[in-house]
């Protein structure tokens, strides 16, 4: 594939960190951890970062700070990644499935307010920054307040992305990151849980690491998993911090190019609200032709991807769970993802644009 839709870059300094940090003999948790997740909470402006073993440990552990559990019920969107509501499962709790902002492809608060408003045991709902696009979290976070929930950012693909000049992970009661390989910034796997809340960062810390207190040893003041990240992992991650700036400001260049030179074409392009800032780890178009452009394009070298292609509740994992989501069926028939990593070349785009407009004629 010459234009591939992904392209993870790994370089000199990030292998003579790793060098480094297995010359010291730690290469399991420890200081290199603790440094990564101060960083990381600096990129976020919370007062906490957990590192965690990938992302959707990231959201089991933040259920689980937050006592979500038996008995509560969290709404989030089926226009994700299924382990969105895995880890609300696995915290014990039920997933109930609110519909999608067409043009965001982001929960829609109104949505979510009519499926709290009509039960009585909703105890935390779970907005999706899909694609690197900050939900519409003012209006969520009215929702939650008026109802007494919970807020559980999941920002896996939206590493530096803004909403009304915050950034995302300080909106909410906790947020969670994936660093897997495709992602805006990656430590091969990882992930991590921002919190301005002592109470929830304190219980995080310990549920990833057996159930211990901060100041570890062999007391385990409650059940927990393993969910530690490396010092190998944290001393790519602590790289790849640095290299997010420029990586996110590659993304956003290519979008705008690709929106710019497809706005005669017969598609649909991402939005990008006044309030938001859009990190695009997916430059994701809509168009009723999508399955015979992606075979196209993959004819003739440029890599596609369908994000998602069936709707969570669609799964077989999650059948019978409660949902009312038509924009979402609607859009997991359309949508297309296109290449817009920062190792996209100028030809590279020129080459997108003229397949896609070679297509339509």
């Amino acid at each position: 594939m010459s234009v591939p839709i992904a392209d993870p870059e790994m370089g000199e300094r990030e292998i003579e960190r790793v060098r480094e940090v297995m010359e010291s003999g730690r290469i399991a948790d420890g200081p290199e951890v603790r440094a990564f997740e101060d960083e990381f909470a600096a990129l976020c402006e919370t007062d906490h970062a957990v590192a965690t073993s990938n992302g959707t440990t990231a959201l089991h552990t933040a259920f689980e700070a937050l006592g979500i559990g038996p008995g509560d019920a969290v709404v989030t969107t089926p226009f994700s990644f299924v382990a969105s509501a895995n880890a609300i499962r696995l915290a014990g709790a039920e997933p109930v499935f609110a519909d999608i902002d067409p043009e965001t492809y982001n929960l829609d608060p109104v949505a979510v307010e009519e499926v709290v408003r009509e039960r009585d045991d909703v105890a935390a709902l779970l907005p999706v920054h899909l694609y690197g696009l900050p939900a519409e979290m003012d209006h969520l976070l009215d929702v939650a307040d008026d109802y007494d929930l919970a807020v559980v950012e999941d920002a896996a693909q939206a590493h530096g992305a803004e909403f009304r000049g915050r950034p995302v992970g300080s909106l909410g009661d906790a947020a969670c990151f994936s660093l897997y390989p495709t992602k805006n910034m990656t430590t091969g796997e990882g992930g991590v849980v921002t919190t301005d809340r002592d109470d929830v960062a304190e219980r995080a810390s310990s549920f990833v690491n057996h159930g211990r207190p901060p100041e570890g040893g062999y007391e385990h003041v409650r059940v927990g998993h393993n969910f530690r990240m490396t010092s190998i992992a944290a001393a790519i991650g602590r790289v790849q911090l640095d290299r997010l700036p420029d990586y996110n400001a590659a993304r956003r260049s290519n979008a705008a190019y690709l929106t710019d030179s497809l706005a005669d074409a017969a598609v649909e392009t991402p939005a990008e609200p006044d309030d938001r800032t859009h990190v695009y780890h997916q430059y994701t178009i809509r168009t009723s032709e999508r399955d015979g452009l992606a075979d196209y394009l993959d004819e003739v070298g440029v890599g596609t991807g369908v994000y998602y292609p069936t709707p969570i509740h669609e799964q077989p994992a999650y059948e019978g769970v409660s949902h009312d989501a038509p924009v979402a069926e609607r859009a997991a028939d359309e949508a297309l993802s296109l290449p817009v990593h920062p190792n996209v070349s100028e030809q590279d785009l020129r080459t997108i644009v003229s397949a896609i407009q070679e297509y339509e004629r």
